[in-house]
């Protein structure tokens, strides 16, 4: 029988043994469990311990590389899993040592939310290396490929992989228009040729990527290029599948995927199917599907430790919506989690309608970490406290950032009223920069070494702190024994899980302990069908009672309690809920109206809150560390008398 080709895909014979000879044009798979696995369905909460025994045999099952580390994996292991980063990557690799480790970097946002200055950007990528990671896969969320330079030059000095990453986005629900079209991307494409990259990833990060789209797109970047192609897509609108066999048969070097526990809804596709699909033909994969699903196996011994943080609700496994609303899963449960924690989730449908409005302001960007975020708060920012549409009452700082010109440049040319608006009064100045943002910055290493002194013990803690110096700090204490770890930062064990179920199926049948006043046991909410119901169970050491996967609230020293009065003009309190960045003022301090007073950061983004008096600064209720909801009061003053 004669076959027809699909593209580069030709028909061959059909195999099934695991050392069946390799085809001519084999397809690279990279796993990306460890890292956007259960990032994109467990809100990054993974623990080390339940990847080690999985470790060897993920490095023997034949993958091109594996993704390990980086995205947001450094800051929710340091902050909410009370691991160190820098621990986590030489466990692996000693584990792991066949297999090149891969990681997601955020060029000059390296693994946080802001440009950092180039001293930060070298520090951190070199330790990287130290540490043993091989494959940088490098993006600049605004597609400014500036942002790369101090990185790849460390990169390349050590002879690793740099892999420039072209965002993949759109503005309508299919490829095309007058902004994201084809032409955008190769033009793109051709930047990082130019660039100097060792292979290049197209990352479609909310799944947006449609099956002929990509087959078009790729057929015309293999037609420049033969520079190794990676693509990377997500499975949230259901159509990942479609789109990555398309892209093989159109002569893609290489495919993410995730092992099938850690696979699907916003996650990634799984690597079963495409092994089994890909048999006799040309771009047959020559991994051993008995070793994927021994794996698999393994891994769902953990998921019941994680079903908890599962973003993904719904029954079903896709969401169109994503088309239509162009809102990335991750970007999409902070939006609604921070609309709960105000109580405000009926402004989700107005936030929606803002957020394209809102792009379009600054610049129509991407929607990518950390331009996610950036858009998102500052929308929920529109809906809530805006007494008129397009009055950006309450900027965030990283709006002004990104106003100034401290993230690059933008796709289009931000509005020119809002961005004078962000701009008055800002530190740096009212005339927005167009060099690269890195080289205006100030070294910060050597401000870190100082601030933190001896708490950080070696160069790995000062970059962690660099980055993150408020919970970098906090860690740190954890780290060294000079706080206690907090019982909702410990790891959930199985027999705790098995606790949790066995209180649900009594809740079911109705045997529930009425609360006791016991101070040997803790009363716990389980919600049932919707209906909620609050248990008394024995204290559990370690035991995490924050199931929703919000921030572990550090035990406060000074308690800010909610305003008893919106009469005291004075009382400045939170408007949203978050945690205490750093005071700008101390106690004894003269204020003026428009002075700063509080940083409080919510959704990563930061909002400073300003004085709406003239007085005296009475009381500092909080420390930086520690969590707040909306209308807790975070300082009072004394108004002057008229």
């Amino acid at each position: 029988m004669k076959y027809d080709k699909h593209g580069v895909l030709e028909m061959t014979q059909l195999k099934f043994e695991a050392d069946r000879p390799k085809t001519a044009n084999p397809i690279k798979i990279n796993d990306v469990s460890l890292r956007d696995g259960h990032q994109s369905l467990f809100a990054t909460r993974g623990r080390t311990e339940d990847m080690l025994h999985v470790a060897e045999m993920i490095d023997d099952a034949g993958y091109n590389a594996v993704e390990t580390w980086g995205g947001a994996t450094f800051d929710t292991m340091h902050r909410f899993l009370g691991e160190d980063p820098w621990e986590r990557l030489r466990t692996l690799k000693k584990h792991m040592p066949k297999t090149p480790f891969s990681m997601l970097l955020r060029g000059q946002n390296v693994v946080g939310y802001r440009n950092y200055a180039d001293d930060v950007v070298q520090s951190f990528v070199q330790r990287s290396i130290d540490n043993g990671m091989d494959i940088f896969r490098c993006f600049d969320a605004l597609n400014d490929f500036r942002n790369f330079e101090t990185a790849a030059k460390v990169i390349k000095d050590n002879g690793k992989h740099f892999q420039g990453v072209v965002c993949y986005t759109l503005n309508q629900p299919r490829l095309g228009g007058d902004v994201y079209n084809q032409e955008y991307y190769v033009n793109k494409v051709k930047d990082l040729i130019e660039f100097g990259v060792d292979s290049i990833c197209l990352k479609d990060m909310a799944g947006l990527i449609a099956p002929y789209d990509i087959y078009n797109l790729v057929r015309e970047i293999k037609s420049i290029t033969d520079i190794p192609l990676n693509l990377h897509t997500h499975f949230t609108s259901g159509m990942a599948d479609l789109s990555i066999l398309k892209a093989i048969e159109a002569g893609v070097d290489i495919v993410d995927t995730c092992i099938g526990p850690y696979a699907y809804r916003t996650s990634h596709p799984a690597v079963e199917p495409l092994i089994m699909t890909l048999l006799g033909t040309n771009r047959d994969s020559g991994m051993d599907i008995n070793k994927i699903t021994a794996i698999a196996r393994e891994m769902e011994k953990d998921i019941p430790k994680y079903k908890h943080l599962d973003n993904t609700p719904n029954y079903a496994i896709t969401d169109i919506n994503v088309l239509l609303h162009q809102t990335p899963g991750g970007m999409l449960s902070n939006l609604v989690n921070q609309l709960k924690a105000m109580d405000k989730l009926d402004k989700l449908d107005e936030v929606f309608r803002l957020l394209p409005k809102v792009r379009k302001d600054l610049g129509n960007i991407p929607l990518v970490t950390p331009t996610s975020q950036i858009v998102g708060v500052q929308t929920v920012n529109n809906v809530l406290f805006d007494t008129y549409e397009g009055e950006y009452s309450n900027i965030t700082k990283e709006v002004k950032d990104l106003c100034y010109g401290l993230y690059g440049k933008t796709t289009h040319p931000i509005n020119p009223e809002v961005q004078k608006k962000a701009l008055v009064g800002y530190e740096r100045g009212e005339t927005p920069i167009t060099v690269r943002p890195g080289s205006i910055l100030e070294p910060e290493m050597d401000a870190v070494k100082e601030k933190f002194g001896t708490l950080a013990k070696d160069i790995d803690d000062e970059v962690l702190c660099a980055l993150y110096p408020v919970t970098g700090k906090r860690f740190l204490k954890w780290k060294y024994d000079l706080e206690p770890i907090p019982a909702d930062v410990k790891p959930k064990t199985l027999e705790q899980v098995k606790k949790e179920d066995e209180l649900v199926a009594k809740a079911l049948s109705g045997e529930l302990t009425a609360k006791s006043g016991d101070s040997n046991l803790q009363d716990i909410e389980v919600l049932v069908d919707g209906e909620k119901f609050t248990v008394s169970v024995p204290m559990m050491a370690g035991a995490s009672m924050n199931a929703g996967g919000a921030a572990p609230r550090r035990k406060k020293k000074k308690k800010g309690k909610k305003s008893e009065s919106n009469d005291n003009e004075g009382t400045v309190t939170a408007p949203i809920p978050g945690m205490v960045v750093e005071y700008k003022v101390k106690k004894g301090d003269e204020v003026k109206v428009g002075d700063a007073l509080v940083v409080v950061e919510a959704m990563k983004m930061m909002n400073s809150l300003e004085s709406k008096v003239n007085g005296i600064v009475t009381e500092i209720k909080l420390e930086s560390g520690d969590s707040v909801g909306k209308g807790d009061v975070l300082l009072v003053i004394e108004p002057n008398k008229k």
